[in-house]
């Protein structure tokens, strides 16, 4: 007796496969990191992070334009501070003609229907590598909330479209957008980091921002790894205060969060890739262990598969390359 529902039947070849897939990648979906140096005429590799690149605003220029050539119209924008503008208040951070704002000012003046997203957080800027202001060993909450507002409205000024806390301060998506509000600007969107976990994965990141901690950890403030429902509520917390796109990070040893999400919540997620997520892919491909297109693209799909609406992700480059 053979079956009558023979599953193969819809795997038989590639026009079929192609015709009752599930899930899709195209540029629309990524969101890429950008890292900004001060200078001219720099596109440094980043050493942990291979073919990836810290540059200057005149390389920035180059590189906003090829993006958009490919189809990748959403960047997410971090800048390395030289230490001597760090201190422990985030003044620097507040600089109207800082590296961030004029990073925003030119990618707009040069791709005007670019999206831009901008890292919000004290971290880069911080004596300390916190993300936080430091009173006597501890990261307070409320008067780091203040800047951090105050800072999302300095890139809003300067042109982004949305501004993305990543510091897991509580109560500071409310601080932004009532202030965005009370500024005008309505239409300044939040892509909050949400559910960022406390990870071994950000060790490259660090490196290529020199914004490790100085001291002790982030444990206090970032999420518990082994916390499953709390991600829910922070999430829930934050589309309360005002969030417009939510985000999961890391994304690969989180994907049963994405999925709980988008289960449970109604607006956009965002998984990130990360740097360590990045870089063992880099480097399993260049031991010859693993073929880093196919691995890359399964990765992203399953991205997709758990839920997410758009992935932060340092392969959209060779992403777009692979579909063609």
């Amino acid at each position: 007796m053979y079956p009558l529902k023979r599953n193969r039947r819809l795997r038989s070849s590639d026009a079929i496969r192609s015709l009752v897939q599930e899930n899709h990648l195209s540029p629309d979906d990524f969101i890429v990191p950008l890292f900004i140096v001060e200078g001219t005429n720099i596109k440094e590799e980043i050493s942990s992070m291979p073919d990836y690149y810290r540059m200057s605003l005149d390389n920035l220029k180059k590189e906003v334009k090829e993006l958009y050539s490919m189809g990748l119209k959403t960047v997410l924008l971090f800048v390395k501070v030289p230490d001597n503008l760090k201190d422990n208040k985030g003044t620097e951070a507040l600089n109207p003609k800082g590296l961030m704002q004029r990073a925003i000012v030119l990618i707009k003046e040069t791709i005007p229907d670019m999206v831009i997203m901008t890292d919000v957080a004290l971290d880069p800027y911080s004596s300390f590598g916190h993300d936080g202001i430091v009173d006597q060993g501890a990261i307070v909450n409320d008067a780091t909330v203040d800047v951090l507002a105050q800072m999302a409205l300095s890139h809003a000024q300067a042109g982004a479209d949305f501004v993305a806390p990543s510091d897991m301060m509580d109560g500071r998506i409310l601080a932004i957008r009532s202030l965005l509000e009370a500024e005008n600007f309505h239409n300044t969107g939040i892509m909050s980091y949400s559910a960022k976990y406390a990870s071994g994965f950000y060790g490259p990141f660090r490196s290529a921002l020199d914004s490790a901690p100085g001291f002790g950890d982030k444990k206090t403030y970032q999420m518990d790894f082994h916390n499953r429902k709390e991600a829910l509520i922070e999430t829930e917390m934050d589309i309360e205060e005002g969030a417009d796109i939510v985000m999961v990070k890391p994304g690969l040893a989180y994907l049963d969060i994405i999925r709980d999400l988008n289960n449970t919540i109604e607006v956009p997620i965002a998984a990130y890739q990360v740097s360590g997520e990045y870089a063992m892919l880099k480097a399993a491909a260049q031991k010859g262990w693993l073929d880093y297109n196919a691995v890359m693209y399964e990765q992203l799909i399953s991205f997709k598969r758990a839920g997410a609406s758009m992935i932060a992700t340092y392969s959209a480059k060779d992403a777009v390359k692979v579909l063609g």
